[in-house]
């Protein structure tokens, strides 16, 4: 299944949910391992090491340090992987509105941790834009 490209209509059918529950970002040294505990959302391997975007309450439990807690909004149109702008557009309106964001993209939607104290304001940017 392709996903859309074009950027009008990426923007205008985006539809933002925000997901349950604080993430947060956490690493791990370069070669340990992934305590079996954690079902992480994300995990990206770097040199320096692991990082692992997890619900908070799960990294508290596994006793691992952790920084910027989160809100995850999926953007739920079908984003194609190749699509020219529509994250650039995104963050420039949120960077606008002094909202920071780690954007991620995956095969079907592209995904916003937002800091948990602007998720609100950050959907409703996105609800603005979508409706535009």
């Amino acid at each position: 299944m392709t996903g859309e490209s074009d950027l009008g209509a990426l923007l205008s059918k985006m539809k933002p949910e925000i997901l349950d529950g604080i993430f947060v970002f956490c690493t791990l040294a370069p070669g340990a391992s992934i305590p079996a505990t954690i079902s992480a959302m994300l995990t990206f391997r770097e040199r320096q090491g692991t990082t692992l975007v997890v619900l908070r309450e799960e990294a508290e439990a596994a006793g691992l340090r952790y920084a910027f807690p989160s809100r995850l909004i999926t953007l739920t149109v079908h984003s194609a992987l190749n699509a020219v702008g529509f994250l650039a557009a995104i963050t420039a309106r949120l960077a606008e509105a002094g909202i920071s964001v780690n954007a991620v993209s995956a095969f079907h939607h592209d995904h916003l941790f937002v800091p948990v104290d602007r998720a609100d304001e950050a959907m409703a940017v996105l609800r603005e834009m979508s409706a535009a």
